[in-house]
């Protein structure tokens, strides 16, 4: 069957980020392919409407109310599960602030969630995996701001930089036990993230961002969920270390 590879029954994963946006979408997904999903975030409302429609759409949903930074709470959700086949490490927040205006504590705050917090889900996911003998797969979120620099994003940027460099690295060590690790670097994305003006100033700021695309739109969460779910299930099987990049064309790397 074409579509088999995609198959998740049976298999249980974990998202993080998972009350709105690019979590909620790829843990709704993720269930229709037949997994169980833990869905953690600090956003008890927004986790709740994510485990409704998870059920919706004939899925299964744990929810975890949780901040990501929080190492033990992160732990204890994650070692919950008794298997785990999948961590989508989705959780991030935006800050945008000029380098010569930027302070430390505006650094910590996105380095602790950005960075840190991948840090922590991915380094539980892979002691479990490996203590299951599980052979998973790792997903994690950059972004487009790796490709380009842009005014403002210092913080956000130079974190998710870190990311891809985790994902590399990662995938290198948990590679011999069958785990593969890789990011997913999207474009600009319609969420609650990005959608941070009001009116006129939202829509000229998208219409912009659709111009710099030679699709001529900009994303949705389902464009990167689709992303999330080939790179969880096995027809990624022979992908790891990379980064794949839903960004409507902005950015081209080799």
């Amino acid at each position: 069957m074409a579509l088999a590879p995609y198959d998740l029954t049976g298999r249980t994963a974990f998202v993080t980020g998972a009350a709105g946006g690019i979590g909620r979408a790829s843990a709704v997904l993720l269930a229709e392919a037949g997994a169980t999903v833990h869905c953690a975030d600090r956003d008890a409302g927004g986790l709740h409407g994510t485990a409704e429609l998870v059920g919706k759409h004939g899925g299964t949903a744990r929810t975890h109310v949780l901040d990501v930074t929080d190492r033990p709470a992160l732990a204890k959700a994650v070692h919950s599960c008794e298997r785990l086949d999948v961590m989508a490490a989705i959780a991030g927040i935006m800050h945008s602030s000029p380098v010569l205006e930027t302070r430390e504590e505006d650094l910590d705050r996105v380095l602790n969630v950005n960075f840190k917090g991948v840090l922590y889900a991915c380094q539980e996911a892979a002691r479990l995996m490996i203590a299951r003998n599980t052979r998973g797969s790792i997903v994690t979120m950059a972004s487009g701001a790796v490709d380009t620099g842009g005014p403002g994003l210092l913080c956000y940027g130079a974190a998710k930089a870190a990311v891809v460099q985790l994902t590399k690295t990662l995938a290198t060590e948990v590679g011999g036990q069958g785990i593969r690790v890789n990011a997913i670097a999207p474009g600009w994305i319609r969420t609650p993230m990005t959608d941070r003006h009001d009116g006129e100033a939202q829509a000229h700021t998208e219409g912009v961002m659709a111009r710099m695309s030679p699709l001529g739109r900009v994303g949705e969460p389902e464009d990167v969920a689709h992303a999330v779910l080939y790179l969880a299930s096995d027809a990624s099987a022979f992908t790891t270390g990379q980064i794949l990049r839903p960004n409507g064309g902005v950015a081209m790397p080799w």
